[in-house]
């Protein structure tokens, strides 16, 4: 469905908490659908966190759960792998462990069906709003519209595609599946390496763009409708009375204030479950660690023309521009934001195994961000059981990809108005109607 332009029922004082690309889109749509928008930022600027060096991935067609059937074996053999996908930090964190047995709930094909529909949903409405945004505006984040390739090395793994492929046609989501000769139409930098796959599955409809880029222009955008952003200022908590949220307590450079607002919308990714706690709501929101590396290219003819996802190591290969950026693993060791040189070798590793003369790995810039992950890959949109309280958290790998759809819901859905898709299955109340570890 190709999204309009929001109509607002009536003006309203929205605070946002949290200025990452979900938070910073959400503030544009709502100052466009007329309402008078706060954002409130620790940081000072926008997208410094999470947002700052993803992937590069706006792939709708590549939105799937990590929880599903065979993920737990999988899991094992990742743990063993040199280059792993997976590192586990065994900790004493009852919220890691209750997050992980959550996930492995879900590791069913029932389950996997029922979220990756969820999941592709949101997707596929936020690429029509990408489109509908870039026509608008004209804004520019060195984007780049040619898919997404995900390689597979071995052919287990290219015959395990049955199922994704299945949801990709419920959702007319164009795929296609190319043999050694088919790929390097679209990527002929592979042609060194293309023994090393058997195959690929290509989603024509992915984009790919700097997520930072994009953030602060997007940020411009909203300024200039009116939106306001605090930075360097610290939410300290939400207040509460008569069974609502009626404002939200700040403190910047040692003084105190209190924002009123008729609306609150909580986007502060792996953060947000503290600040929720006091009010008596429980999310299964937990910190995925990922890393990435920033390589400039050397050669543009060796070099990726979109976004490579390398199946067997789940690190994703995007050009941006004049860079090369190299995102992936997932670490489970709560909020630790150290930098694990063994995470930047496989990082390295997985770019020069597939693009050997593409850059200069030894000039790269490593970074590490937290993903709001859910149990069941599905992020958590809506309002919530306390009156003026919304939530826009929970994207895991997937923010760049759905930010546009999910702030163009929440401008029509805060309003009052109908939300141009189903919602079902995107708020809160999966998980029982104060939150839990249940998905339902």
């Amino acid at each position: 469905m190709a999204p309009g332009t929001a109509d607002a029922k009536a003006t309203m004082r929205i605070a946002i908490l949290g200025s990452g690309v979900i938070g910073t889109t959400a503030a544009y749509y709502l100052a466009q659908a007329g309402h008078e928008v706060t954002v409130i930022e620790r940081q000072s600027g926008p997208a410094l966190e999470t947002s700052f060096a993803n992937a590069g991935e706006v792939s709708p067609g590549y939105s799937a759960p990590w929880a599903g059937p065979g993920v737990p074996i999988k899991a094992i053999k990742w743990l063993l792998m040199h280059h792993s996908p997976l590192v586990i930090k065994p900790m004493l964190e009852p919220a890691m462990w209750r997050w992980g047995l959550a996930m492995l709930a879900n590791c069913t094909e029932a389950r996997y069906a029922v979220n990756k529909a969820r999941m592709v949903r949101l997707a596929e409405f936020s690429r029509d709003c990408m489109v509908k945004l870039r026509e608008d505006t004209g804004i520019a984040y060195d984007e780049r519209m040619q898919g997404t390739l995900q390689l597979f090395r071995t052919q287990k793994q290219l015959d395990g595609i049955g199922k994704d492929v299945e949801i990709l046609k419920q959702y007319h989501v164009p795929y296609q599946v190319l043999d050694r000769t088919g790929y390097l139409q679209y990527e002929p930098a592979l042609a060194e390496v293309q023994h090393k796959f058997v195959g690929a599955l290509r989603l024509p409809g992915d984009e790919t763009g700097d997520c930072f880029l994009f953030t602060n222009r997007i940020a411009e955008l909203a300024k200039a409708k009116g939106v306001q952003f605090r930075f360097a200022t610290q939410v300290r908590a939400l207040r509460h009375e008569g069974g609502a949220v009626t404002g939200v307590v700040t403190e910047q450079a040692g003084r105190t204030d209190e924002l009123k607002a008729e609306r609150t919308l909580v986007a502060l990714g792996s953060y947000s479950p503290a600040m929720l706690a006091p009010l008596g709501l429980r999310i299964p929101v937990y910190p995925v660690k990922g890393f990435s590396i920033t390589v400039p290219i050397t050669d543009a003819s060796k070099s990726p023309e979109s976004t490579i996802m390398d199946e067997t190591h789940k690190v994703a290969v995007t050009r941006l521009g004049s860079r090369i950026r190299v995102g992936g693993t997932a670490q489970l060791s709560g909020f630790d934001l150290q930098l694990n040189p063994q995470r930047r070798r496989t990082l390295e590793f997985v770019v020069t195994d597939l693009f050997p003369r593409g850059g200069d790995v030894a000039r790269a810039e490593f970074w590490t961000g937290l993903r709001p992950m859910t149990p069941d890959g599905t992020p958590i949109v809506g309002p919530t059981p306390i009156g003026n309280l919304w939530l826009a958290t929970g994207h895991g790998t997937l923010g760049w990809t759905m930010a546009a759809g999910t702030g163009r819901l929440l401008a029509l859905w805060m309003g009052g108005g109908q939300p141009e898709i189903d919602t079902e299955g995107l708020t809160i109340e999966r998980y029982g109607s104060r939150g839990g570890w249940v998905a339902a």
